[in-house]
């Protein structure tokens, strides 16, 4: 059955188009991979696979020149008079021949320094040659994995839906796209995707774009993690040494100087390799650059390599780039992958009549069935052949997939994974149909335990219910929470219903009720494994709680691109909670403080008083100038770094059982990071609020701020926290104006300082203020470093703070651990 499959394969396979193909390889019958062929004077052309196969479909017979370029080795042009097709090409390339002028050798300066000056000064006009076109771009990528673990951290890897074979190793990703892009510098894009194909996924849509590998060297940075120092950057000198290595000429008689690219400091966003220059114009010929996984500050990549090739048109005498390919070595917990994406840009057409409404705030879309294209139509149009390897991983995965989609497949391994053993009942267990996509889950209490000062010991258990339809990203689901405390001897139950029912709008709708201990700050500084380590170990217990029985409502989507609203509802019966335990396991002559944050050392007076309201709150968010993308399976946001994000907040407590409670609120927020080129990036973070009519409002619907008093950071940055400030000293249920702002270097300073450039960290800036009535302002000022750890792992930052309200008030050293977002 499988060999007929694969004859099926290769039946389908069979050419029904003009094509010329054949194999290229060198002296030795080596074959070349990543040749760049094309049509003399045009912008038809392709590259070779890994094998050397190549083929280039042509729409006519007659006479072509066909030219086969390949760095490294002279450039050949080959003359074929073609009267039916296939017609079959193999060529043999021989390695160029550099020469070094005599003049050059003797110069006391490297002629390689004002070759690149040349190129500094005259990449304005050469990149405007190319600033505005149409064209066809075709990408491949494959990621390869090489003796994966079985297990991680005690959980199993699985068999990645079948991508390993029995030593673990095998293709993780193997996916190609087929697009029609319009282009517009700086930054206009519009890109259509005709065709998308991804191996073992019959309804997959490749994440493969233009936009996110639209590495243009002509501008000063590359836009990889962080902005990467392009060899001929404005202060390229700053950066690099250059030598040359020798020149010849190319088939046109253009001289064409190779460049070696040296980075001065190893630890900077710089790349190495050779850049060609063409004379005279000099322009870019071609690009051979590895960056190292560090010096972007992507620590799993070890090696990234960036090849681009360009051709010249003597009709048009503009040289555009043809081919780019990314070659990559990575790893970490123990996997080791490899990977490769090649890219092709064909069939220009420059200077085209775009429209005001070419371009928009859609920058790519999928084609109707755009992932449902046949053989015999990939066949027509890739421009690259599949290697033996790819077309094998299709196959395989084309029949692993049918497999495992089968209703009897899954219905066997759920079977085998929904046994259910009694050592369930303590690590958890988890029911799944497969087939129709339900799982039905419990929580274990013994992986939720806790502790605070009002429950002491506690235990959560979840029994939860999802349905996911996975065409168009949609769920369903429904929870219901156990929550006991020991100390208070009390049980609290709620449930919870979701739905996420339109992934082009992001709509989302979700309710719930029931009994909960919360914190005073709904947004929860402290979190329960930070307080548990602290109230048990140091007796400090910052969570501070009350008791909510309630009924919630709330609904979300995006109205039109960039404008989203966010509605809740909420009645809910407030209740003061008491401290019921003084345990600690450090035996610690410390008394805890009480529940009431106003009062911390009065344990009779409780900060609110029992009440009920109704609460209905409307926010709006701005993202100005947000760009997307369209699948058929949902929408994705493209944030725009240029603007800022604003949000603003309508708040309402009624009905409260006296009218002490009620209250009206408005509130703004605006949040944007700027880019500063290789010198880091800047965040800012403003807010305001005023409350109308709330002079005697409970202390829970006070405006309360995310302060810190653990030293102990989470986040990614600290743009919406004071590290210092008690949780509740300037809660305010007046006006109040917040400012954070925080200054990360990503290592331009850092770089360049002996010994601390060893880190690989980055410097950090920080400010932060909060201005309320009738109180000087508290401010604070940290400096730190980022990016810190050991080998792959940067998940540490360290910073020092100091706080001043009404002069110095603190200061101390600040812990970040990051990884405590994923275990919490």
């Amino acid at each position: 059955m499988k060999k007929f499959q694969i004859l099926l394969f290769l039946l389908f396979a069979v050419p029904t188009f003009s094509q010329i193909k054949g194999k290229v390889f060198d002296a030795k019958g080596e074959s070349l991979p990543s040749v760049t062929i094309l049509i003399e004077n045009s912008y038809n052309n392709t590259t070779s696979n890994e094998n050397g196969l190549y083929e280039i479909n042509i729409k006519k017979t007659g006479k072509y020149n066909i030219i086969f370029q390949y760095l490294g080795f002279k450039t050949r042009i080959i003359a074929v008079d073609i009267d039916s097709f296939p017609f079959t090409l193999d060529v043999k390339l021989s390695e160029e021949n550099y020469i070094l002028n005599e003049v050059n050798i003797s110069s006391k300066e490297d002629p390689a320094k004002q070759i690149i000056r040349n190129a500094i000064a005259s990449k304005k006009l050469n990149s405007e040659r190319t600033a505005k076109y149409n064209a066809d771009f075709y990408s491949r990528g494959i990621f390869r994995i090489k003796d994966a673990p079985k297990k991680i951290m005690g959980q199993n890897v699985g068999d990645f839906d079948g991508a390993l074979d029995s030593t673990r190793t095998g293709i993780l990703y193997l996916s190609e796209t087929v697009s029609k892009l319009k282009f517009q510098k700086p930054d206009k894009m519009k890109e259509t995707i005709l065709a998308s194909k991804v191996s073992g996924k019959d309804n997959g849509f490749s994440f493969n774009n233009a936009a996110s590998v639209d590495f243009d060297f002509y501008e000063n940075y590359l836009p990889f993690q962080i902005n990467v120092i392009s060899p001929i950057n404005d202060n390229a000198f700053n950066y690099y040494k250059f030598k040359i290595e020798g020149s010849f000429f190319n088939e046109n008689n253009q001289q064409i100087n190779k460049i070696k690219v040296v980075p001065r400091r190893d630890t900077e966003p710089v790349v190495e390799g050779y850049i060609y220059i063409v004379e005279d114009s000099w322009a870019i010929y071609a690009v051979d650059v590895n960056l190292k996984g560090y010096r972007m500050q992507t620590p799993a990549i070890d090696n990234l390599i960036l090849k681009q090739n360009y051709s010249f048109n003597k009709t048009d005498f503009i040289w555009t780039k043809n081919t780019q390919s990314i070659d990559f070595i990575a790893g970490m917990f123990g996997f080791n992958v490899t990977g490769r994406f090649t890219y092709v840009y064909s069939n220009y057409e420059f200077e085209p009549k775009f429209t005001k409404k070419t371009f928009n705030a859609e920058v790519l879309t999928f084609e109707k069935d755009s992932n449902k294209k046949d053989n015999i139509f990939w066949n027509s149009i890739r421009p690259i052949p599949l290697t033996d390897e790819e077309s094998t991983d299709y196959i395989r995965k084309d029949s692993i997939q049918t497999l495992r989609k089968s209703k009897t497949y899954l219905d066997s391994i759920d079977r085998k994974n929904n046994k259910f053993a009694f050592a369930k009942i303590l690590s958890g267990y988890t029911y799944k149909n497969s087939y129709l996509n339900k799982t039905i889950s419990y929580t274990s209490p013994l992986t939720t335990l806790g502790f605070n000062t009002v429950q002491g010991y506690h235990l959560s258990s979840k029994l939860s219910y999802i349905k996911r339809n996975p065409e168009d990203r949609t769920n369903i689901s429904f929870a219901s929470t156990f929550n006991y405390g020991f100390a208070e001897n009390r049980l609290r139950i709620k449930g919870d219903f979701s739905s996420r029912f339109n992934n082009q709008k992001n709509a989302n709708i979700s309710f719930s009720m029931g009994n909960d201990i919360v914190q005073f700050n709904d947004k929860n500084p402290i979190s329960a494994i930070v307080n548990t380590v602290s109230t048990l170990f140091f007796k400090n217990n910052y969570m501070k709680l009350y008791d909510k029985n309630f009924v919630k409502m709330s609904y979300s989507q995006e109205v039109a691109n960039g404008f989203s609203v966010f509605l809740n509802a909420e009645y809910s019966e407030r209740k003061p909670l008491f401290n019921n335990t003084d345990f600690t396991i450090l035996n610690n002559d410390d008394l805890y403080t009480s529940n009431n944050p106003l009062l911390p050392n009065n344990f009779e007076i409780a900060a609110l008083e029992k009440h009920n309201l109704i609460k209905s709150k409307i926010t709006s968010r701005i993202n100005f100038g947000q760009k997307y993308w369209t699948r058929p399976d949902g929408k994705f946001n493209i944030p725009n770094e240029k603007y800022p994000s604003l949000f603003i907040t309508y708040e309402k407590g009624f009905a409260g059982n006296q009218n002490q409670y009620n209250f009206n609120y408005l509130g703004s927020q605006a949040i944007q990071n700027f880019s500063l080129g290789n010198k880091g990036k800047l965040g800012l973070n403003l807010a305001a609020g005023k409350f109308f009519k709330a002079q005697n409002i409970s202390f829970v619907d006070y405006k309360h701020f995310l302060g810190n008093q653990t030293r102990i950071g989470q986040s990614e940055n600290y743009l919406n926290v004071f590290n210092l400030m008690p949780y509740y000293t300037n809660s305010t249920n007046n006006a109040f104006l917040e400012m954070h702002s925080e200054y990360n270097d990503n290592g331009y300073f850092m770089n360049k300082i002996p010994l601390l450039n060893k880190l690989k960290s980055s410097l950090v800036l920080g400010f932060h203020n909060l201005s309320i009535p009738n109180k000087t302002p508290y401010q604070e000022f940290s400096v730190g470093l980022d990016n810190l750890g050991w080998g792959k792992f940067k998940l540490f930052r360290l910073d020092y703070v100091r706080a001043y309200q009404n002069g110095f008030q603190t200061d101390g050293v600040f812990f970040g651990l990051k990884i405590l977002n994923v275990i919490d």
